[in-house]
């Protein structure tokens, strides 16, 4: 499939903003079943935009204005063309070994509860226990867009029962890191036939499997990513991955708006 990506950040501040810093992790890296066939990030105020790698291997760009700045869009377009490799990523950057991705984050901690639910999950192959985590969140956790935040943890989203796809990721890395299966946050789109707007990309998980490598779930929607999922970039959790990052002087307070398309391309052209 190929996907066409538009991407627009807002950011609007109450008075001028200086030493305005972006960090954008918002461009796909190819891997064996991920080709990106363009992409183009713009920033519509004067500003330095550098192009590098993070230490997770994302494509990541760093924006620094030094102001006045009292409105700020980002902009992202792009393509690219998705086979099916039944969620499996191979030929991706990895540039640690799969167990750094057993270390907790504040995000992804498990708590009594978490543990408790894992621990439930039958014996068997890693690959089996983790479908039953995924299946089992999947059912376990109402999906709500109103009911959490950014800085929500996997503890405070089970606890809750309800949640967005970054909730959903966060809970079965924390599963899957009690079960001693390392595992990983990732951001980035899903093609949707309804086409409309977004208020956020996508977010899902990745775990190592043993003989098949990184392996991806996404317990929002009860599936493993098939060519439909445009992988963005990874991480220990949803701060190591998210799309936009920034600080900034002054501006006092900040209003944010966000708009997201992702759908197949050849749809898309016929508009």
């Amino acid at each position: 499939m190929r996907i066409r990506v538009r991407h627009a950040t807002t950011y609007a501040y109450d008075a001028p903003a200086h030493g305005v810093i972006q960090a954008l992790r918002v461009t796909p890296a190819p891997h064996e079943a991920q080709a990106v066939l363009s992409w183009r990030v713009d920033v519509d105020v004067d500003g330095l935009l550098r192009e590098t790698r993070d230490a997770f291997g994302n494509v990541l760009h760093l924006f620094y204005a030094e102001g006045p700045v009292t409105e700020l869009t980002v902009r992202v377009t792009g393509e690219a063309e998705v086979t099916d490799a039944a969620g499996v990523v191979r030929g991706a950057p990895e540039p640690f070994p799969p167990a750094v991705f057993l270390r907790p984050t504040p995000l992804t901690a498990a708590d009594a509860a978490i543990c408790a639910w894992a621990d439930e999950t039958p014996d068997g192959p890693p690959l089996d226990r983790l479908h039953r985590l995924m299946d089992g969140l999947h059912r376990r956790l109402r999906f709500d867009t109103a009911a959490t935040g950014v800085e929500t943890t996997a503890a405070q989203a089970f606890a809750a029962g309800h949640g967005v796809c970054q909730d959903h990721a966060h809970i079965f890395i924390a599963a899957a890191r009690r079960l001693g299966l390392p595992a990983r946050y990732v951001s980035g789109h899903l093609s949707r036939p309804e086409a409309h707007d977004q208020e956020a990309a996508h977010a899902w998980a990745e775990a190592f499997v043993p003989d098949l490598g990184w392996t991806g779930f996404d317990p929002a929607n009860g599936v493993c990513p098939d060519p439909r999922y445009l992988r963005v970039a990874v991480g220990l959790d949803y701060l190591d991955a998210a799309p936009l990052r920034g600080a900034r002087r002054g501006g006092g307070q900040e209003r944010l708006r966000v708009a997201v398309l992702a759908r197949e391309a050849a749809r898309q052209r016929q508009d």
